[in-house]
């Protein structure tokens, strides 16, 4: 083979890495520790960690409200590594071929054309509403226009950022990268902004002895509802996390940067979103912060935190569409990059046609997406560490057909399946997001938690009785696969 044709088939084969389902070897693992933890601080610091501080003084004053948060999103950020991270980066795989192990190849396919799929559309057009909600308040700060905030001209900008996002999506992760070392410093400093210039106008007793906005009159049940919703926030990264960690270099850079950068950028906006919700009544920074800042430093802020949800677009879509062409067979295996990610693309982009639905759902949203991801990480931190034992057998994930030994029955890992759909309705029994209604349980251990002790719980049972006690689907074998980039 001449030199110009193996460059050519390592191309390939680090392209087929990058966009496919190959393992990533050692040199293609392109992050650092500093590198992932500038993505998951950009990716924290969008518009929504402010309106998930908003949302959470509906409920508990300030210092609860930072109590809740830091008990939500630190249990839930947890979950989600164990659920995701240690898999993916461990392996160098593909979250959503790792997941073969545990669901089976068409069991992945339906988690993810519906958990995965809607969960993630819904987020994309949430931040292209939030995109298009900044660029219409500087439109009516530049040009002394009224455009309603919630109007068609919200719709115009978030097609613009939809558009935006697909740009970034398609040139891969480097590009996502590159962009997030700008983009999360100034972001850090931006939020420091928004809170000087909060507490310029207010002072911190009044901060603090502010009340909750919509309470329920048992104070621990709103304490409690607070924690769910940080839980769900904390839980919501799971679609996308476990695919970007595979792409650092090392087992601690990837679990470290992700829960602490994530913790971190989080905590912070929810902090000042808090503050402005309780002190002016809005919790979107599209709605204060040119009053504030003024037309100048209030216009430029906003211009950059738009600009961050679009980053933020193309970092949570970018696993997504990773997972819809491994999950869609030969269906998707030779449709170029750019052509899927704008395929994933279309819906959000209807959704926001309608800004005002989506922006009055959001804690909705982050609750019920959270009762099915808990259910889902129980099953598969049940299966990876305490059935598998932190070994996957690598070359099985990319078997098919009668020489799968990963096929369970039909593809499909009953057992996985039925254990998210009986923790997911126990999650919505023990507290149900829609009518508020919760059991007494709820005020002691969230819904949360025991959803996920009961998925792992089921899973394991069932696992054992269908699969593990046949010695089948190799959860007794040893993988003799050196997994790149191992430590």
């Amino acid at each position: 083979m001449s030199a110009k044709r193996a460059r050519g088939v390592e191309q390939e084969v680090a392209k087929e890495a990058t966009y496919g389902s190959l393992p990533l070897t050692k040199a293609e693992r392109v992050w650092g520790a500093g590198d992932f933890s500038w993505v998951t601080i950009s990716l924290a610091i969008a518009t929504w960690a402010f309106m998930t501080g908003g949302a959470t003084v509906l409920l508990v004053g300030f210092t609860d409200g930072i109590a809740a948060m830091l008990i939500g999103n630190s249990i839930g950020l947890a979950i989600m590594a164990f659920g995701s991270v240690v898999l993916s980066q461990r392996i160098g795989v593909e979250q959503y071929r790792a997941l073969k192990s545990v669901f089976g190849i068409v069991g992945v396919g339906i988690v993810v054309f519906t958990i995965v799929l809607l969960v993630e559309m819904g987020w994309t057009s949430l931040l292209g509403v939030l995109f298009g909600r900044a660029f219409t308040e500087i439109s009516n700060q530049a040009f002394g226009a009224e455009f309603d905030t919630f109007g068609p001209f919200v719709t115009v900008f978030s097609l613009l950022a939809i558009v935006i996002g697909w740009i970034i999506l398609s040139r891969g992760p480097v590009t996502i990268s590159k962009l997030n070392r700008f983009v999360a410093p100034g972001l850090i400093v931006v939020v420091v902004f928004m809170m000087v210039m909060l507490m310029m106008n207010n002072t911190w007793d009044d901060l603090l002895s502010a009340p909750p906005m919509a309470p329920f009159e048992d104070e621990q049940l709103n304490f409690m509802m607070a924690v769910e919703f940080n839980l769900g926030a904390g839980l919501s990264w799971w679609p996308v996390m476990g695919t970007l960690a595979r792409l650092t270099r090392g087992p601690r850079a990837a679990v470290w940067a992700s829960w602490g950068g994530l913790f971190i950028g989080t905590v912070i906006a929810q902090i000042v979103g808090m503050a402005a919700a309780l002190m002016i009544g809005e919790a979107d920074p599209t709605a204060w912060m040119v009053p504030l800042g003024g037309p100048i430093l209030g216009v430029l802020t906003l211009l950059f935190v738009g600009f961050a949800n679009v980053t933020s677009m193309a970092s949570i879509a970018y696993s997504t569409v990773l997972a819809l062409k491994q999950s869609s067979g030969r269906l998707m295996a030779k449709v170029r990059w750019p052509i899927v990610c704008a395929g994933f693309m279309v819906l959000p982009a209807i959704l926001t046609f309608f800004p005002a639905f989506m922006y009055d759902q959001f804690m909705t949203f982050v609750v019920i997406s959270g009762a099915f991801i808990a259910a889902l990480c129980g099953v598969i931190i049940a299966d990876y560490f305490i059935l598998r034992k932190q070994v996957v057998p690598v070359r099985s994930l990319y078997a098919s057909g009668r020489e799968d030994p990963l096929r369970f029955t039909g593809g499909v890992n009953i057992a996985a399946l039925i254990a998210v759909a009986i923790s997911s309705v126990f999650y919505l029994w023990i507290y149900n997001p829609i009518t508020l209604e919760t059991l007494p349980i709820f005020q002691y251990t969230t819904a949360t938690l025991p959803a996920v002790v009961l998925a792992m719980v089921v899973y394991i049972g069932l696992n054992w009785l269908l699969y593990v006690r046949g010695g089948k689907n190799e959860y007794r074998a040893a993988d003799t696969f050196a997994a790149a980039g191992r430590k």
